[in-house]
């Protein structure tokens, strides 16, 4: 299966407005048998973590700013229950961002604000597909927009949007499963 990042605010409006969708982004994530990675922050993307644990998924992978454990939750205070495992980067948000997008086959943004732009504008870069979930606020509600002025110059790059989480989730893994075709036998 294939290595799903959920990206998302970490504080501000959207998380209240985005907290039950992000639970069914996990869970859904799980139950299509696919790992779950975040940035192993608060707010959106740990309620997803909470979800897909919830759900019975079988990996939760964070990827963390921190250089450790210690760091990550006393400098940084970040959360640790909702994943199998964290590895700490070392380097703090910007590269963390890097790092987690592009080791994932696919991202879901939901909500969000600057660091889920930044990891949007990484996507789009990394031809990494990425789907919105509607209903949070934030950036997500921008994002169309900023690509009709920005018009990025790989047009084959996926972007789906959809209020519901089942439906993006079945988006990219229809999507992932044709572009992986030829490698089914690596990802199943």
């Amino acid at each position: 299966m294939y290595q799903i990042c959920v990206s998302g605010a970490a504080k501000g409006v959207s998380v209240e407005e985005g907290r039950d969708l992000a639970l069914q982004i996990g869970q859904e994530i799980a139950k299509a048998g696919h790992t779950l990675m975040t940035g192993a922050t608060i707010g959106l993307p740990n309620y997803a973590a909470e979800g897909y644990k919830k759900a019975g998924g079988r990996m939760s992978l964070g990827i963390s700013p921190a250089s450790s454990k210690a760091e990550h939750i006393l400098k940084y205070s970040l959360p640790t229950k909702n994943y199998d495992s964290i590895l700490y980067s070392g380097m703090h948000y910007v590269g963390r961002d890097s790092l987690l997008i592009t080791s994932s086959d696919a991202v879901i943004s939901i909500g969000g604000r600057l660091g889920t732009l930044h990891e949007f504008t990484i996507a789009i870069e990394s031809d990494t597909p990425v789907g919105f979930v509607h209903g949070a606020g934030g950036i997500e509600e921008e994002i169309k927009s900023l690509l009709s002025i920005a018009k990025p110059l790989r047009r084959n790059i996926f972007i789906t949007f959809s209020k519901d989480p089942k439906d993006i989730v079945s988006k990219l893994t229809k999507h992932l499963d044709q572009k992986y075709q030829e490698y089914k036998d690596i990802y199943y």
